[in-house]
């Protein structure tokens, strides 16, 4: 039970900082994230386990996306609309961007911050600009493994200042978010609280 306070004892900065970091940022706010992580977390997504014991691949579980292989992606040669819809459809804040005429081959990451400075911004049309000409590319790209404790991934994150990160394991098997570290953090403060509690009330013998 005191894996998560020593924890956020140590790294409890480190999560306000990233936090704030992305409060009115882009077309990102405090209000979207807060809503993202309740909308999507209305129950427990991961065990209690200490924040120290947890890998990006439990969060790829508790998505549903280990399992189901679910990666989001578009090409090279899709339009940026194509990507802003895809994304739309399903919920998320970016996609991995594979090589049109190899789908096996990671090209990089469109995410809605691209959209909104290289895009909206400029008033640049979107129907006719390719992901490829707005996309962080492969030699640019930032990615963690499966393997990857959940608060290296924050501070990786929060360091390059970015908002999503691919889970590459030869192969990318997935994406996660920023809401989603945080997500996962919270909840298991959440979790321990519950734990602490029922140790007062002389539940644990």
């Amino acid at each position: 039970m005191q894996g998560i306070t020593k924890a956020l004892r140590l790294h409890g900065r480190q999560l306000r900082h990233t936090v704030l970091q992305h409060m009115n940022k882009g077309i990102f706010s405090w209000a979207t994230l807060i809503s993202r992580i309740q909308s999507e977390s209305p129950t427990v997504i991961i065990p209690h386990m200490g924040l120290e014991n947890i890998t990006v691949s439990e969060i790829l579980k508790a998505k549903g996306e280990a399992e189901a292989g679910a990666v989001y992606w578009c090409s090279t040669s899709h339009s940026v609309h194509e990507a802003v819809q895809h994304m739309t459809a399903h919920n998320v804040g970016a996609l991995v961007v594979l090589k049109s005429g190899n789908m096996n081959q990671l090209a990089g990451i469109v995410t809605e911050r691209d959209f909104s400075r290289k895009i909206l911004l400029p008033g640049r049309p979107s129907e006719e600009t390719r992901v490829e000409d707005i996309m962080t590319e492969e030699d640019k790209l930032i990615t963690v493994s499966s393997h990857t404790n959940i608060l290296r991934a924050m501070e990786v994150m929060t360091d390059k200042h970015i908002r999503h990160v691919p889970v590459f394991d030869e192969k990318v098997v997935g994406m996660i978010s920023i809401g989603d570290v945080v997500r996962a953090i919270v909840d298991q403060q959440h979790q321990e609280v519950k734990q602490l509690k029922k140790y007062i009330r002389g539940d644990y013998y």
